[in-house]
């Protein structure tokens, strides 16, 4: 194996964190967080809880993003100093390289987000997961696509929380929606957008017989109190019926879940999540809001299916594919990106495949 050219790499890693920090602009993200320490620290602030949330909210952002490339600009200026002192210690070079890996790493990551610069990319994420053609198959793997991005969620430590669950009756979920906060979310899952094929041996077939099933996975950016998405009460129909868990066992003994019609779109929303009904109806409310803007912003930009594609779930759409048996592989379909490894993606470790994406995204 050839020698490493630490300084080469070094040097490499130092051109790409310039390209980073121009892109974010530090000076401009330093005078952002000034001004909003400035409006975070009027005395009067939550007065109105919304709007403190928000500034809040965006201060805490920004902070992290200066703290980021503050950080990284550090540790790319140590690098060399680290060579150099580990020249002369047992095991050194060891440590040096680990770290450089770690820099190297970090900095690709970085250099992703540079990419997410969309309109609403910067936003938390609404993601609903839908069990398509395949029966019990279908609705087992759709719980298995939850189970994967909530553990995604749990390894880069982003807060979910899960709207609305649908049991189905044999095994696994009909549908579900959840939120994710994080920065970015909405543009670092977005890519995540499409339908998604299994092929495996089916647990629920006595003949040990492969099957193909679909889950279709639908993200939407949510709302924000600017967005001003108008809906009209006499255009909604709602729906009041008791939450119930796996099993069709209640977990409410009063009819609080609400499922929201809205008529001229077709689009249907539950929440059950909150144990009042007047809760469940506000986040239902706030859900449908995200998916009329999701809607709006499609026509506006004339591509009706841009970012939400065609999810019926059929062999002509899909983005992703997992083969579990004859062999075991994860392939994207868009990016060519694949994996061996089934059982860590489907785990949550999906960064290569949500990198990939992001960067096929901005090329195409």
């Amino acid at each position: 194996m050839a020698a490493r050219e630490y300084q080469l790499e070094i040097d490499a890693i130092d051109a790409t964190l310039v390209s980073i920090e121009k892109v974010l602009d530090l000076p401009k993200l330093r005078k952002q967080a000034e001004e909003l320490e400035v409006e975070a620290g009027v005395p009067n602030l939550w007065d109105d809880p919304e709007a403190a949330q928000k500034i809040t909210s965006r201060l805490s952002r920004v902070q992290s993003e200066i703290a980021k490339l503050s950080g990284l600009r550090q540790r790319v200026e140590e690098l060399p100093i680290l060579f150099e002192l580990a020249a002369g210690e047992p095991g050194g070079i060891d440590d040096a390289e680990k770290e450089l890996d770690a820099v190297k790493k970090a900095v690709s990551e970085l250099e992703v987000q540079t990419l997410l610069n969309g309109e609403y990319d910067d936003r938390d994420a609404l993601i609903t997961i839908r069990s398509e053609a395949g029966g019990v198959e279908a609705a087992d793997w759709a719980e298995m696509i939850m189970r994967m991005y909530l553990r995604y969620c749990e390894r880069h430590s982003f807060k979910v929380d899960v709207l609305e669950t649908s049991y189905a009756e044999e095994a696994g979920i009909k549908s579900t929606t959840f939120k994710v906060s994080a920065p970015y979310a909405y543009g670092t899952l977005s890519v995540e957008q499409g339908t998604h094929r299994l092929v495996r041996i089916s647990p629920f077939d006595s003949q040990s017989r492969r099957h193909t099933s679909f889950a279709g996975v639908e993200v939407v950016p949510v709302v924000e109190q600017s967005d001003h998405i108008e809906i009209d009460e006499k255009e909604i129909r709602v729906d009041v019926y008791r939450s119930s868990g796996p099993g069709g066992q209640g977990v409410n003994t009063t009819d609080s879940a609400v499922r929201l019609t809205h008529i001229p779109t077709g689009i249907v929303v539950s929440c059950q999540n909150e144990r009042s009904q007047i809760q469940n109806k506000a986040t239902a409310m706030a859900v449908l809001q995200s998916k009329l803007l999701e809607r709006r912003r499609q026509e506006e930009q004339a591509k009706i299916n841009a970012l939400k594609g065609d999810n019926s779930g059929s062999w002509g759409n899909q983005m992703r594919s997992y083969v579990l048996a004859p062999y075991q592989m994860v392939k994207d379909l868009r990016t060519d990106y694949e994996t061996g490894n089934t059982s860590a993606v489907l785990n949550g470790e999906i960064d290569e495949f949500i990198e990939a994406g992001i960067r096929w995204r901005r090329s195409s």
